[in-house]
């Protein structure tokens, strides 16, 4: 699982998830990648599940770039606890999204194949996403 090897702070705030992406909007490294639609959370656990269903979905062709890491806590009470008596533990790590990040890239594969890929790993994510190409390939989404 991702999370970073240490942090300054163990807790952090939740925040807000305003506005839309401007850092990691296009698709640098590879040719096609999944870019995000809709702000949300994305955890470690389904960041390594969409990789690992884009790494099957390739057969061991191509390269895959991981292109968000999950660098915020998040903390969780347990159950059954009263309320009260400071922060919960830190549960999992997570990554935040904003529309127009791209999240995963693909390179050296045929379009379709790449499209397929993206698209199993798209159902791995709790968010709304679109294949996109890189602009030297052509201009516009597919």
């Amino acid at each position: 699982m991702l999370m970073p090897k240490r942090v300054k702070y163990r807790k952090q705030m939740r925040g807000r998830m305003k506005g839309m992406a401007t850092r990691g909007a296009e698709v640098h490294f590879g040719e096609y990648g999944l870019q995000a639609l809709e702000p949300g959370w994305i955890s470690s656990r389904q960041i390594e599940a969409a990789r690992r269903a884009l790494v099957r979905a390739l057969r061991r062709r191509g390269k895959v770039w991981i292109r968000v890491f999950p660098d915020k806590p998040f903390t969780k009470k347990p159950a059954e606890t009263r309320m009260g008596k400071g922060k919960g533990n830190v549960e999992y790590w997570v990554a935040v999204i904003k529309p127009g990040r791209v999240l995963f890239e693909v390179g050296g594969l045929p379009l379709d194949m790449s499209k397929e890929a993206l698209n199993l790993a798209s159902y791995k994510l709790p968010i709304k996403t679109k294949i996109i190409a890189a602009r030297d390939l052509s201009g516009e989404t597919l």
